[in-house]
């Protein structure tokens, strides 16, 4: 049962002409109306079911204008890179001892790092950090000797855009309490790196976002019309 706070929100919104998100997000913003700060969502659905193949995009990238969240971060390497890595921000770090740990199971971070010749150790947990998306991969920049770097991007905006089986993708471009130009910064970096992928993607055919909509956390969804917002 909607609640009187959701009521008094604009209906019928997915029905209306697409607009470029500089227009949307002072409309977002007004929808805001818990007491929290909320959230500003894109959720993308792209062209996956292609006639050669199933596409499947998986990339990170630095948001320009940062994000509100806090992320622990796991390193895994060896003893000379530990203190690089608490230097840099981590939160759990450590080598075979923490190998060790993660495999009885006790995972207390949100994202993993991990330098090349740990790697081959720690790939052999896949069962364990597989499943729950914490496995370093050396495509997105997980796994690396430079942990210094990895740690920081981590922690200053860094997010990972990943379509599902029935290709949609979720990401927050940030929250109410940012700058409109923060904002818009961030929704223009993931345009591009979408536009990146298909250029880097000979089987993509056509569009590869076939709709686009944008909400707050507890408002309601607006079509987005597609292309970078100035």
């Amino acid at each position: 049962m909607p609640s009187k706070r959701f009521k008094k929100l604009p209906e019928n919104t997915r029905d209306l002409k697409a607009e470029t998100v500089d227009k949307l997000i002072d409309i977002l913003k007004q929808n805001c109306t818990t007491k929290f700060d909320e959230s500003l969502d894109l959720n993308l659905q792209i062209n996956n079911k292609q006639k050669k193949s199933e596409i499947s995009i998986r990339t990170v990238i630095n948001l320009p204008g940062g994000t509100s969240k806090k992320v622990k971060v796991g390193v895994v390497c060896e003893d000379n890179k530990i203190q690089d890595a608490k230097d840099a921000g981590a939160e759990i770090v450590g080598g075979d001892e923490l190998i060790e740990e993660i495999k009885s199971g006790k995972i207390d971070f949100e994202k993993l790092l991990c330098t090349p010749m740990m790697m081959i150790k720690l790939s052999k947990l896949g069962k364990v950090l597989g499943p729950k998306g914490l496995m370093p991969n050396p495509k997105l920049g997980s796994v690396t000797n430079d942990i210094k770097k990895a740690v920081t991007d981590a922690k200053s905006g860094q997010v990972e855009i990943r379509n599902d089986k029935d290709g949609n993708i979720g990401v927050s471009i940030g929250n109410k309490s940012f700058d409109n130009d923060k904002l818009i910064m961030n929704f223009n970096a993931i345009i591009d790196a979408l536009e990146k992928e298909k250029l880097n993607n000979n089987n993509i055919k056509g569009d590869l976002i076939k709709q686009a909509y944008m909400t707050s956390t507890m408002g309601v969804s607006y079509k987005i019309k597609l292309g970078k917002s100035i």
